[in-house]
């Protein structure tokens, strides 16, 4: 396990990643990973028991592959999970759809719980507005903690970023209706963003043990009845992505240029020091930007898909992009590879 841990670091870096900027600890948000890209997300939760002098460790492994059209599938495993007595192995196997409604992400993720042997599922909604991101969840269980029927639960949660690497979080869950030594589930986190890497961080406290939808939406019985105190644990996140490995093998020509060819060229941005040095232009509609990559590094030029503007490939070193703008409006871009690479195209 301690090489898997290291390879994942290794090789992850510095590519997309899940920000936990932007979802509480205990919420999976609406996220999906970029088409082609594994996520990785590694949770470490412990109790210490002052009194045994013992520490009592809760490690979850997530694991998730990007589609396109918005959608993914994966896993999370814990192996210490107090959503089934009969089971402390816990795997939700999961899909999810993300879908953008103006400024409001939707998500649909149906799942199912192996410890539990039930069919869940989640209705997840972010909203974000400058430093704040509100998000909320509906969950139904069909056959909850491996002992109920058909259950359901809400959740909701927040993230402050005090900026660009900096922020705070938090949620609670709850049962719609509670049996004995059933509590509300909570968490709070102070959240890191590695500089100049895709990588997050994440210190919290917590009553629940894992992150899936049975584990997260209540705290656990047996938990309540051996804990006083909360559960103290982190969070890291690394992507892996495919096409990285595949140009290590691949020999692209020095002058590669692709997009629209043909289009007439208004401002040329050239990539260095692995940075947009222009951060943002101005062209009128109908002409195009040329990116010039000047870094020994491929990148990419990716618009958000809510844009309806076409992303390039990898653009190798001393490659080009072209792309023509056909209507007026403000197109924000990022670096695929290096999401700390931004930029903006104006339009008028």
């Amino acid at each position: 396990m301690r090489r898997l841990l290291v390879c994942l670091v290794l090789f992850g870096a510095p590519l997309p990643a899940q920000s936990l900027l932007y979802r509480s600890p205990n919420l999976s948000g609406t996220w999906v990973p970029e088409a082609g890209v594994l996520q990785f997300n590694f949770l470490h939760r412990f109790y210490v028991n002052q009194a045994q002098k013992s520490v009592t460790n809760y490690p979850t492994f997530t694991f998730a592959f990007g589609f396109p059209a918005q959608t993914a599938i994966g896993f999370h495993y814990a192996t210490r999970s107090e959503v089934s007595t009969t089971f402390t192995n816990e795997f939700e196997l999961y899909g999810r759809w993300q879908h953008a409604v103006g400024p409001v992400m939707l998500a649909l993720t149906p799942a199912y719980n192996t410890a539990a042997k039930s069919v869940d599922g989640e209705l997840g909604v972010d909203w974000t507005r400058g430093p704040i991101t509100l998000q909320a969840a509906a969950r139904a269980m069909k056959h909850a903690y491996r002992v109920d029927t058909t259950r359901f639960a809400l959740a909701g949660g927040a993230v402050l970023r005090l900026n660009s690497y900096v922020g705070l979080s938090g949620d609670v869950a709850s049962l719609l209706s509670k049996r004995p030594g059933e509590q509300v589930a909570w968490s709070a986190g102070l959240v890191l963003a590695i500089p100049n890497s895709p990588h997050t961080f994440s210190l919290h406290a917590s009553n629940v043990d894992v992150n899936t939808i049975e584990g997260s939406s209540r705290r656990s019985p047996l938990i309540a009845g051996i804990t006083k105190k909360p559960i103290y644990g982190f969070e890291f996140t690394v992507p892996v992505h495919p096409s990285r490995f595949r140009a290590w093998f691949t020999k692209s020509s020095s002058t590669a240029v692709s997009g629209d060819l043909g289009a007439p060229v208004a401002a040329t941005i050239s990539i260095s020091a692995m940075k947009f040095p222009t951060d943002t232009i101005v062209i009128s509609a109908g002409q195009a930007v040329r990116w010039n990559n000047a870094d020994p590094l491929g990148h990419t030029i990716t618009f958000d898909p809510a844009s309806g503007e076409a992303s390039s490939d990898l653009i190798v070193a001393s490659g080009s992009y072209v792309h023509r703008f056909n209507r007026p409006g403000t197109y924000a871009y990022h670096c695929t590879p290096h999401p700390f690479m931004k930029g903006v195209v104006v339009v008028k």
